[in-house]
């Protein structure tokens, strides 16, 4: 059995080329663009909203407390007079590209370090590369793309999105996977 702890090249150098990618896809590449819109009428929608006094979080509209609730006639006429959405609220102030940066690298981290777990206990010692690639490559892209389609079933994200950011974990688990091919011991 292979030992997570000599996998520690593949792990820092997958997370660390699945942040310069990303860096690439969003910074260089303009395909992210189109995932989100500008409100029509945002100034009136940014007032509104900012008199309600909002902590971070993520909220609903109409809201209800129960799927009793739900079904009741002054509930489904807000449902039918619109609109319904999710609103995600984040701190006032500008972005914190520094912590969102740390934050992805970390979870980078994460996902090589489970990839290495996995592939330590299902791939045996000095396997051929395309053995560990396709069992490095399967974890990496659940971890970077096996939840999306949530966000487009329960949460209204565009599928365009959805596949946009499935694709980007996509080519994140590929490169995992070149690393733990390349560097298995």
């Amino acid at each position: 059995m292979v030992t997570i702890t000599s996998l520690w090249l593949p792990i820092l150098l997958s997370a660390v080329a699945v942040f310069l990618a990303s860096w690439v896809m969003h910074v260089l590449l303009t395909y992210h663009n189109k995932d989100v819109r500008q409100l029509p009428n945002e100034e009136q929608v940014m007032n509104a909203v900012r008199g309600g006094n909002l902590t971070p979080g993520v909220y609903v509209f109409p809201y209800c407390a129960s799927p009793k609730e739900m079904q009741s006639p002054a509930m489904v006429e807000k449902y039918k007079r619109g609109p319904v959405g999710l609103l995600t609220a984040l701190r006032s102030g500008p972005p914190e590209m520094t912590t969102n940066l740390v934050q992805w690298f970390v979870f980078g981290l994460g996902v090589s370090l489970f990839v290495a777990y996995v592939t330590s206990r299902t791939v045996a010692p000095a396997a051929e590369y395309l053995a560990v690639f396709r069992v490095a490559g399967t974890i990496a892209f659940l971890g970077y793309a096996g939840a999306e389609a949530q966000n487009s079933i329960w949460r209204g994200q565009p599928w365009g999105t959805t596949v946009r950011n499935s694709v980007d974990g996509l080519v994140y688990a590929l490169l995992t996977a070149g690393f733990f091919g390349w560097l298995w011991k």
